[in-house]
């Protein structure tokens, strides 16, 4: 390989990309039988973990824009599994809960991630050294800044 030519079985971020499908692949038929998306089980996830949050907390926390996570609340809302309410101490924010039946899927949603867990092939250990491996990645990346030269 010469030193002016790129391979892309040699590419970190495609082995990310393309495991990134893998993942929602594995997950498609899992969440079908919720009648969710992964998108949407990612807001009901974080939802579950701390209710009652604004719009703008919730797409922070999964790293989407306003123009991305206001389609995924009003789906889940059209499904009768939040509700979005103004906030009453700042009405410019908008808040959202879940509802008994966002609540109740749940328990539904708890076989999702041992599914997983054994469809990877790896251990606990494995899986904790790989996600801080990757969160660590991503908060390299993010320090670099949108504007950055590359080196």
């Amino acid at each position: 390989m010469s030193a002016g030519t790129i391979k892309l079985d040699s590419m970190l971020c495609f082995a990310i990309y393309a495991t990134g499908h893998a993942f929602t692949r594995f997950y498609k038929p899992r969440l079908e039988a919720l009648d969710l998306t992964y998108p949407q089980y990612l807001v009901l996830i974080v939802l579950w973990e701390r209710d009652d949050i604004t719009v703008n907390a919730l797409g922070n926390r999964l790293f989407l824009d306003s123009g991305t996570i206001t389609p995924l609340i009003k789906r889940l809302e059209a499904r009768g599994l939040v509700s979005r309410r103004r906030d009453e101490d700042d009405e410019r924010q908008v808040r959202i809960r879940l509802t008994p039946e966002g609540r109740a899927l749940q328990d539904k949603a708890l076989a999702v991630p041992l599914t997983i867990a054994k469809g990877t092939g790896l251990t606990r250990e494995d899986v904790d050294r790989l996600r801080a491996e990757l969160l660590t990645l991503r908060d390299r990346l993010d320090g670099q800044g949108e504007g950055s030269k590359p080196g």
